[in-house]
């Protein structure tokens, strides 16, 4: 019995096969179809030329700390972020000494000046799918037609390939369609350019660098650690870092730049503390410096989260503002707290660098108003 059953299940399989090919056969004097090509990709997106070094490292500027913005934010244990806050509900250290804040009365009164600067190089094209996702986010950052946003991509060298915009469907074609770059991640000269381009919008605008990189710089030729640590000391940008490829640990410290409302940087001299960190971590500390945030992502459903919470703490931040009362030069710390225990946590800047209207260092990158490549 066993073996009628095994003929009739190998007769039953041939008429099946029998019966799929004659399906595929086409009818009597039909020409036979040729298999169709598969669709072809979108072409790549022609990049205008690198970044030149001038532009990165321009001539001597001047520069005056006579305010101090310090973008806060305040939220309760629940994420949540508290709102109604008043001058008096803070507490702001310059170097531990007590300074008078000032608080704006709208949190989301301002436009928004945004800068993307993007990896391109080493692994990141690996990411490239998660990138694409990008461009219909930039609105919960700009609002309705109330901002900006320009593109920065790197590799050994960053490209200029979008300048400030309303408009963002450029920037969406672009993501879609970037190429890979060379075996360099130039975190700190791209940073670097990509501050100064913020330096230059006009001074009612909330100025936001979101970097998506890896942590660690590889290949950077022009601006220097210590020039970087000046340069966002002296800007008013805030820093909203996203990595990829993190290592086990990164990948649990998804946290605000400064959680405590104090500095990471008072175990040492804050100098030497900041290059130490950006050396480690430049993403991470960028964020650290300015009041900003930093994660890591692994899905592509994780980062568009991580784009989302972001882009609404910007809009949600308490901009507070003093008039320091010592301008000795270099890098000075600050502490934010609460007067009263609200159960929530602060995220401030964490540092800022007084330079009492001296010349900067001559290498100190400053490309502002620096126009795209043509």
């Amino acid at each position: 019995m066993s073996i009628i059953r095994q003929i009739v299940h190998l007769l039953l399989l041939l008429a099946a096969f029998t019966s799929t090919c004659a399906a595929q056969e086409p009818f009597p004097g039909e020409p036979a179809q040729p298999p169709q090509p598969a669709p072809q990709a979108a072409p790549a997106v022609k990049l205008p030329p690198p970044v030149a070094e001038d532009q990165l490292a321009p001539p001597t500027i001047r520069v005056n700390t006579s305010v101090v913005l310090v973008p806060t934010l305040v939220e309760k244990s629940s994420g949540a972020v508290l709102y109604g806050l008043e001058p008096k509900d803070f507490t702001l250290l310059d170097n531990g000494v007590p300074q008078s804040v000032h608080v704006d009365e709208d949190l989301d009164s301002s436009p928004v000046s945004l800068v993307i600067c993007m990896e391109r190089g080493r692994d990141a094209a690996l990411e490239f799918d998660k990138f694409a996702h990008l461009g219909p986010l930039l609105e919960l950052f700009t609002g309705q037609d109330r901002g900006e946003v320009a593109l920065v991509v790197f590799d050994s060298k960053p490209v200029y390939l979008e300048g400030f915009q309303k408009d963002t469907s450029y920037i969406q074609r672009d993501l879609q369609q970037l190429p890979p770059g060379d075996g360099g991640a130039a975190i700190v000269d791209a940073a670097g350019f990509s501050i100064g381009l913020l330096e230059g919008r006009p001074a009612d605008h909330r100025r936001v660098l979101l970097l998506i990189s890896e942590t660690r710089d590889h290949g950077s030729r022009v601006v220097t650690i210590p020039q970087l640590v000046q340069r966002i000391g002296i800007s008013n940008t805030l820093v909203l870092s996203l990595t990829f490829s993190p290592s086990t640990a990164e990948l649990i410290d998804w946290g605000k730049g400064n959680t405590n409302g104090g500095t990471e940087l008072n175990l040492m001299a804050p100098l030497v503390m900041a290059i130490n960190a950006m050396r480690k971590n430049t993403p991470k500390t960028l964020a650290s410096m300015s009041g900003g945030e930093y994660g890591s992502f692994t899905t592509e459903k994780g980062f568009e989260g991580r784009v989302s919470e972001v882009a609404n703490h910007v809009r949600n931040r308490y901009m507070l503002s003093f008039r320091p009362t010592d301008l000795s030069p270099g890098l000075h710390t600050i502490k934010v707290s609460l007067t009263e225990d609200y159960k929530a946590h602060v995220v401030a800047r964490a540092s800022y660098w007084a330079v009492n209207d001296a010349p900067a260092s001559p290498n100190t990158p400053n490309p502002a108003g620096a126009q795209p490549a043509p």
